[in-house]
């Protein structure tokens, strides 16, 4: 303990008073060399990224001077560290603990509230150690009770949302990507793609490595060269772009195992530390694997892999189990292993430039906000369509069927995201609050308000498109459902009575993702005679394209120019091609940088994913058990005739029947 103290002494001094009057006046004013987390008093407020306050109970660099480090209205959680600090001294010296005590209380009693405090010279011994201990990569606790060994870690043990910005022998940190599952299609077509893109654009740190881990025997050459040819998916135009995805390759190298071995993944482990160098690491594990293997992988990679000094962080595809009771115990399953804060569970779809604009559109114009509301809107409808079907993949799809495919996820995250009240802030837990919010007051899906379909095969011209029951990796008599749709309704104040129509379906006549606003008739309204008796001509309606072609666009009535009285139907439209010059980011480019990043808004909470399946689970338990026989509908249709009955009951129609603005 005696060398372990001048080794303290040596990095830490006791500052001077010509060093006090140089040293921070204010405490939120950030010091150089102190790691830095996310402060949710200016995260709430501004909704920014980058507001960060110093964190005095953070890891400091070898290179910082502990004489810089003063408290100025010391905070609750901090005073806490401090007692704790005081707890441990005693435990280890009853005397040294009563007089370090002292002497921090009477420095504090003496000084003026108003201005910097030092810590007395003991103080700045137990600071010193810690650091000392800290810098070594071990447990203060174990050198203070002369351990043998390091104490147990918890698996994906983290600093909650601080990073840690230095140590070992660099000054930076460095995030080691790992795409488990590297070898399949996923990976090739959208993660590696989305990785370079942000590589290209220059929004990863300067320090990463991207690691691939399959079953698949493959050296780091060859994993390169299968991923190379999917790299320029959407800026294959750019200058220099041949010289950027070779120093991308450069960064991603691979390691073969099981998905089920903790001995695997250690090896995984070596190979990431070999290429931090001794950098401080965080690592992000992207689950590109069926959902069985989850559990297997997360437990694995937690008790060989995970970061001892930064932080670990999951990102999971769905599907997130099949029902209530399967997503309930996937998500205890993972978190014996990761805290909820460690899980992202990623819907693709809400990191489109479209949803991702719906509250922009929805809470900083003044013209929408007010219309929002049962009073204005008759109906809300959320449609999807895929003018393909299964081509030979139908063995995953048969297993789940479009509803929990689609409608359960994509289509009623969208839902709740237009539907939820005005957040607190943009703060990711506030939205989040507001969505949950919206989930819980739904009413329970019945089945008279369900229409399900499953496509056929469908001759057109000299072409003869095959049915789904024809792909020969699906059962023969399966009745899984190919298209569905579904009224729902939210029992609140702002949205009592009023229909929300979802629809999703494979092999339609084209396919789209859009939002579709359609308002109320305008009472008494003068020219009703001019549109004959097809009110429904007259209506206001409000589109959101999510894709194909993005767009924005408001059907507006107006008078067609000339001596008599017409009247026309026009589009003000916001064609996201024609406005804006620059592309638009691929989801998954904007969803694994707010992972590296730390930014859950738009990932799924599990209280989120419960209420979801509360909604769904009693109306699929009953389509199965009843083993109703969907509705049959030819190849490249508009679906089953039962979908426009359904629409009749509340008095509305598919706003995608009509022609489509170009």
């Amino acid at each position: 303990m005696a060398s372990l103290a001048s080794d303290c002494s040596s990095l830490c001094g006791v500052p001077s008073g010509s060093e006090a009057s140089t040293l921070e006046k204010q405490w939120r004013r950030p010091i150089a060399g102190i790691s830095y987390r996310r402060h949710p008093a200016l995260v709430k407020n501004k909704g920014v990224r980058s507001g960060k306050t110093p964190c005095f109970s953070a890891v400091l660099t070898q290179e910082a001077s502990l004489s810089e480090a003063y408290l100025t209205n010391i905070p609750s959680e901090e005073m806490f560290l401090f007692i704790l600090m005081f707890a441990a001294c005693f435990c280890f010296d009853f005397l040294y603990g009563v007089r370090l005590f002292v002497g921090w209380l009477f420095t504090f009693l003496s000084g003026s509230l108003s201005l910097p405090i030092p810590l007395p010279s003991d103080g700045w011994f137990f600071i010193g150690l810690a650091t000392k201990t800290a810098l070594e990569g071990e447990n203060l606790l174990v050198k203070l009770n002369d351990g043998d060994g390091p104490l147990p870690r918890r698996p994906f043990e983290q600093q909650g949302d601080s990073v840690a910005v230095s140590g070992g022998n660099g000054s930076d940190p460095t995030v080691s990507f790992t795409v488990v599952g590297a070898s399949g299609d996923l990976a090739k077509k959208k993660i590696y793609p989305a990785l370079f893109a942000l590589f290209y654009e220059g929004y990863l740190p300067e320090h990463f490595t991207i690691f691939g881990y399959a079953r698949s025997k493959m050296t780091d050459a060859e994993l390169r060269t299968m991923i190379s040819n999917t790299l320029t998916s959407r800026i294959n135009k750019r200058e220099n772009c041949n010289d950027k995805i070779d120093q991308f390759l450069q960064r991603c190298f691979y390691h073969s195992g099981q998905y089920d071995s903790v001995d695997n993944f250690a090896g995984l482990d070596k190979n990431l530390k070999e290429h931090e160098g001794g950098r401080a690491s965080n690592r992000l594990f992207y689950l590109s694997v069926p959902p069985n293997i989850f559990v297997d992988a997360v437990k694995c990679a937690s008790l060989s892999a995970s970061s001892s000094s930064g932080w670990t962080r999951v990102i999971v595809e769905k599907p997130f189990g099949r029902d209530s009771e399967s997503s309930a115990a996937l998500t205890r399953s993972l978190k014996k292993y990761l805290r909820e804060d460690q899980i992202f569970r990623i819907d693709h779809y809400l990191g489109k430039e479209l949803v991702e604009n719906l509250s922009v559109l929805r809470f900083s114009n003044l013209i929408f906000e007010p219309l929002w509301s049962r009073q204005y809107i008759r109906s809300v409808q959320l449609i999807f369509s895929e003018d393909f079907g299964t081509e030979g993949r139908g063995g995953y799809f048969d297993s789940y069927g479009i509803i929990r495919d689609i409608m359960q996820n994509h289509l009623l995250q969208i839902l709740a995201l237009f539907a939820m009240e005005t957040p607190v802030s943009l703060d990711a837990e506030d939205i989040r609050n507001e969505k949950v919010k919206v989930l819980r007051s739904m009413r329970p899906l019945q089945l008279d308000n369900v229409v399900i379909g499953q496509y056929k095969s469908h001759s057109k011209g000299a072409h003869m498109y095959p049915g789904y029951l024809d792909d020969k990796t699906v059962p023969k008599d399966s009745l899984t459902p190919t298209f569905a749709a579904a009224a729902v309704f939210i029992d609140n104040a702002r949205w009592d009575g009023v229909p929300f129509l979802m629809k999703a379906g494979k092999a339609l006549h084209t396919s789209r993702a859009e939002i579709r606003v359609q308002f109320r008739h305008v009472p008494g309204n003068l020219y009703s005679k001019c549109f004959s008796t097809d009110l429904d001509r007259a209506t206001n309606e409000l589109v959101i394209r999510v894709q194909p072609d993005e767009a924005i666009y408001l059907k507006i009535n107006n008078k067609i120019p000339g001596l008599g009285m017409r009247l026309d139907r026009s589009n003000l439209n916001l064609h996201y091609a024609a406005r804006y010059s620059k592309e638009i980011p691929d989801a998954y480019e904007r969803l694994i940088l707010d992972a590296i990043e730390g930014e859950r808004r738009l990932f799924i909470r599990s209280d989120e994913l419960d209420a979801a399946w509360a909604l769904f689970t009693p109306v699929l338990k009953e389509i199965e058990e009843k083993r109703i026989v969907p509705e049959f509908y030819p190849y490249g249709s508009r679906g089953p005739v039962g979908a426009h009955y359904l629409a009749a009951k509340y008095k509305v129609r598919w706003g995608d029947m009509e022609h489509q603005p170009e």
